[in-house]
């Protein structure tokens, strides 16, 4: 660095793959870099990448990541001079930026002004609008009751959207269509507003139609400069939450006087940006009108990095921490409005630690194997490999994971995100698109196959975009489930382990062998495989006497030949009756491992992961009494036996109880909530009875552990019950940094 004020050491206060990316754009710059982690982080990515690294305190974010005490301590024992908050925990705390200057610390973002008009949505929401920049219609009011909000909403007009007046992201968030919902959406509201913000203001918007949500990067430094670097479109969202952004927005692509919009809504968000004096890299996000694009209302300014940056940094070849560093140690900014042009079209998918099928229900676990960029991976001293040119164009990956790591429940599910450019939009999906189906993280559930479903949408495709349309769409959705092909892979999987095993004990009696030997022919092998849905489908595997191809059969069905080879050593390739399938595949063991590589391993095949597209699923491979508890189970759930225990789907904290011992409760009625991985999950009874509750607000469980039961009235007949995990209500809301 040329400059004699640039920072020496900069501490960045986050986690995950925001921190990453952080610490490598500080190493580029030749920044000595400075890691947080709390004790559940020990291990983690941004902890290894980083130059040192300090703990701050428990797994509890409230005593790690958002304690400014922790922050401030660990700068002043590593000689940081600047903290970088990345997105979510502090990034936007005004209370965090006052402390900052009073210990003598930069803080690598806006100033106090800044942070305290943008940080109140009602405030900011007054505030622009003396300065030009349109609004939705509303009321925005500080300190308004329910009974004040309720009184309000006829004039605000119906539907409406209830918003929190602290934080963003989405937490919060409710749209109510009709008069009589507002009251109990209010309570939700306030109750989640204060456990993620503090503060529990709400206030109501006109709820727009159809809209597109686009927003703009804004940079600005402390000498007056301030410029726009366009639009994300933001459209694709689940319940206020974005799941896939791109750049340039398809919407202003797609108009003949596109340029002149851009420009307008550009020049709004860098009035937002002047009116409160902004230093750094922000975002000012609007709803425009689908029918009328020239129509665009403020919504909120992110005072930070979005995580939805790097599609800007594609398309303009700014790295916008480089700037938000620069712009921190008082330099002057040096791209003028001129200067930026967007060249070409990126677009983003935040992969999650999550089920959709479960209605999105968060995931925990460890990653047995990963392969997250595109190509062949590199030598273990070369590095992690973050950005790609491929044929269509180039791939980025964005990613908190390691190999072995541990997924757990304290933090939010994000786990990376993918990145593609191409030339034109259609490029870019295609690209997003292969690099999607090469994306592999098995141990761990992920909705990469609902993003490729989604981007491969015909809508999505053409660009026809609204809030809405992943709401409209799930219903549509087709989840891949496992077929004969992958059932007969994990099984001749399962036997060529066991083999191995066999190889390594001594000879025995014959007639203890496992091969089906017997006098006279073969008898086939059987392998049990208990499926994600609880069933059991059974492998026969009738094996060549050369030990090559084999017949096989899937519960029953016709005889087929099936050969299995591999082309690495978790890459087997099938070929079925003629057709060939490729897969990535990772056994898991139980029991302890050998106590030398001198030992046989003793341990047991208990299943399998499986993947391959972007698909992925686990395959138990089951012993006599696995097999017989699944058939049970399978018997009760088709005879409508219900479960009286109800049970919490993950591990997480009880942050409501809504009913008392002894009431009696009626089917899809609220029980209690459960927040996990900053997501919060109503449990409902799933039949009629009297409840007894096993836990209190504020108690940490387990997954699977019961919360309730229910003793049923009388029997619920003809009716489809549950097997013990609660239902969950489809209102949870993601407290997503």
């Amino acid at each position: 660095m040329t400059a004699d004020n640039m920072f020496r050491t900069v501490l960045v206060a986050n986690r995950g793959e925001i921190a990453c990316r952080v610490i490598r754009t500080l190493r580029a710059m030749g920044i000595r870099s400075v890691a947080v982690y709390s004790d559940a982080d020990a291990g983690a990515r941004h902890v290894r990448e980083a130059d040192t690294a300090v703990r701050i305190g428990p797994a509890a974010a409230a005593r790690s990541y958002l304690s400014i005490e922790a922050i401030i301590r660990a700068c002043q024992d590593t000689g940081a001079q600047a903290v970088h908050p990345g997105y979510g925990f502090l990034s936007e705390n005004a209370d965090f930026a006052r402390a900052l200057e009073a210990a003598g610390i930069a803080f690598i973002g806006p100033g106090v002004e800044a942070l305290d008009v943008m940080g109140d949505k009602i405030r900011s929401k007054n505030h622009v609008a003396g300065y030009g920049v349109p609004v939705v219609p509303g009321i925005a009011e500080p300190g308004m009751t329910d009974a004040e909000l309720i009184a309000a909403a006829p004039a605000v007009g119906f539907p409406l959207l209830i918003k929190p007046s602290a934080g963003g992201g989405g937490k919060g968030m409710h749209a109510v269509e009709r008069p009589e919902d507002l009251p109990s959406a209010l309570a939700t509201a306030r109750r989640v507003a204060a456990g993620a913000f503090g503060d529990d203001t709400l206030f109501l918007e006109r709820l727009v139609t159809s809209p597109r949500h686009i927003e703009v990067q804004v940079l600005a430094d402390s000498h007056g400069n301030v410029i726009h670097l366009g639009e994300r479109e933001c459209s694709l969202q689940r319940r206020h939450q974005k799941v896939i952004e791109e750049s340039p927005s398809p919407l202003l692509e797609s108009l003949p006087e596109g340029e002149a919009v851009r420009a307008k809504i550009g020049e709004a968000a860098c009035q937002a940006a002047r009116s409160v004096h902004y230093t750094g890299a922000g975002t000012v996000e609007f709803l425009v009108s689908d029918d009328s694009p020239d129509e665009f209302f403020f919504m909120e300014m992110n005072t930070r990095l979005q995580v939805e940056h790097p599609v800007t940094e594609m398309v303009t070849g700014v790295d916008l921490v480089e700037w938000q560093v620069r712009i921190a140690a008082g330099e002057v900014l040096t791209i003028a409005q001129d200067d930026v042009v967007l060249n070409g079209h990126a677009a983003e998918a935040r992969v999650y630690a999550e089920v959709p099928e479960k209605n999105f229900l968060p995931s925990a676990g460890t990653v047995l194997l990963l392969d997250e960029v595109p190509g062949p991976a590199p030598r273990p001293s070369a590095g992690a490999r973050v950005e790609v040119e491929t044929a269509r164009g180039r791939v980025r990956v964005d990613s908190a994971l390691l190999d072995g790591l541990e997924i757990s429940a304290d933090y939010d599910p994000m786990v990376s995100k993918v990145i593609a450019w191409g030339e034109d939009r259609k490029a870019a999906l295609e690209n997003l698109d292969e690099a999607l189906a090469g994306y592999t993280a098995l141990g761990i559930d992920t909705n990469v196959e609902y993003l490729r479903l989604l981007i491969n949408d015909d809508d999505v495709r053409a660009g026809r975009l609204d809030t809405g349309l992943i709401e409209r769409k799930m219903p549509q959705f087709t989840f891949r489930r496992p077929g004969d092909a992958e059932l007969v892979a994990a099984a001749l999987y399962a036997l060529a382990a066991m083999e191995e095993t066999k190889q390594q004990e001594p000879e025995g009696n014959p007639w203890k062998r496992r091969d089906g030997w017997r006098i006279g022919a073969a008898a086939p092998r059987l392998v049990s495989l208990g499926t994600p849905d609880g069933g059991v489908a059974t492998v026969k595997v009738w094996p060549s006497a050369a030990g090559g191809q084999a017949t096989v059969s899937v519960n029953g069905g016709p005889r087929l030949t099936a050969l299995l080879q591999f082309t690495a050593r978790h890459h087997p390739v099938l070929t079925l009756n003629g057709e060939v399938s490729s897969y990535t595949v990772v056994p898991v063991h139980a029991g302890p491992p050998a106590r030398s590589w001198m030992e046989p391993d003793p341990r047991i095949l208990s299943a399998l992961f499986v993947g391959s597209g972007g698909w992925s699923c686990r395959l138990e491979v089951l012993t006599r009494e696995s097999r017989l508890e699944r058939v049970l189970a399978a018997i009760e759930r088709e005879e409508g036996a219900a479960d009286p225990e109800v049970r919490s789907p993950m591990p997480g904290t009880v942050v409501s109880v809504s009913v008392g011992n002894g009431d009696t409760v009626q089917a899809g009625q609220v029980l209690l909530s459960v927040e996990a991985m900053k997501m919060e999950h109503q449990l409902v009874a799933e039949v009629v009875g009297t409840v007894h509750v096993s836990v209190t607000t504020g108690e940490l469980v387990k997954a699977g552990q019961v919360v309730a039961t229910i003793h049923a009235d009388q029997p619920a007949s003809g009716s489809a019950t549950g097997t013990g995990t609660a239902t969950q209500d489809p209102t949870e809301q993601r407290k997503e940094a």
